[in-house]
């Protein structure tokens, strides 16, 4: 029984440390990607067209998600002194970097899941 509650313990700390897992953490989720993704098309969107072109997420949580990547480096964030406030976000040579990723992943749910539904 010993055994088999180490190698769990193990397999926990590797899965824990996989390099896989830390992305997931850190770039993963329901958003994140999504408002990568927007930023790689247009390249530099301001607050509210995000939150049009991002269907069901809250202006709170969109404000949150854009807090995160801007301290993963991954967006820039360029607030111009005017009124009415003005805020554009864009991606730095960090979050390009992932385009790749994005687009490899995109390809395969077109051919292995949007094709298989119809």
């Amino acid at each position: 029984m010993e055994i088999y509650r180490k190698k769990i313990e193990e397999n926990y700390l590797v899965a824990k440390e996989c390099p896989i897992t830390i992305f997931m953490e850190q770039i993963g989720g329901k958003w994140k990607p999504v408002i990568i993704w927007l930023l790689l098309i247009n390249d530099v969107m301001r607050f509210n067209e995000l939150d049009k072109g991002i269907k069901g997420i809250s202006q709170k949580m969109l404000s949150q998600q854009l807090k995160d990547l801007e301290q993963l480096g991954v967006i820039i964030r360029k607030s111009y002194p005017v009124i009415p406030p003005k805020v554009e976000y864009s991606l730095t040579e960090k979050g390009k970097s992932l385009e790749p990723i994005l687009t490899s992943m995109k390809s395969w749910t077109n051919e292995n899941i949007l094709e298989n539904n119809h």
